[in-house]
């Protein structure tokens, strides 16, 4: 009997570690969080896979797509058009707003950034620029419930 229980707690300990998987293993991220009423969004890319989710407003969906190269290539394009590495992050602090990460582990544009402290006014059209190109993969591929 202990046997069958232990075999079962290692079955749940994997099965809730597996689970986790598709957050951390990925080579770019695009996450909105926060808010009086918080939002949830999150875009991960793993070669030309992507994984999306959404919660906030009361509604819950996640959606897992494929991105052609063609569309992969336009958005590296556009983080290195708008010298993604060079943007640089103000360091006042922003309470209850929606801030937008994004994280790149792969490529020439390899950085971490994040509006939640705000963008120096140099580089706020840069991360417009770079933000509208992930919310473009958004809304051309994501069906919203």
């Amino acid at each position: 009997m202990s046997r069958i229980v232990a075999i079962i707690f290692t079955m749940i300990i994997m099965v809730s570690c597996n689970s986790q998987k598709v957050y951390s293993d990925f080579d770019i991220s695009y996450s909105k969080s926060g808010g009086y009423a918080p939002v949830y969004e999150n875009l991960l890319i793993k070669g030309n896979n992507v994984h999306y989710s959404y919660e906030g407003e009361g509604k819950k969906y996640s959606q897992t797509f494929t991105l052609t190269n063609e569309d992969l290539k336009k958005l590296d394009n556009t983080l290195s058009q708008n010298n993604f590495r060079r943007i640089q992050e103000d360091h006042k602090k922003i309470y209850d707003g929606i801030a937008t990460s994004i994280n790149i582990k792969k490529g020439a544009n390899e950085g971490s950034k994040t509006d939640a402290s705000s963008i120096m006014p140099n580089f706020k059209t840069n991360w417009t620029n770079i933000t509208t190109a992930f919310q473009e993969i958004i809304n051309n591929n994501v069906k919203k419930q």
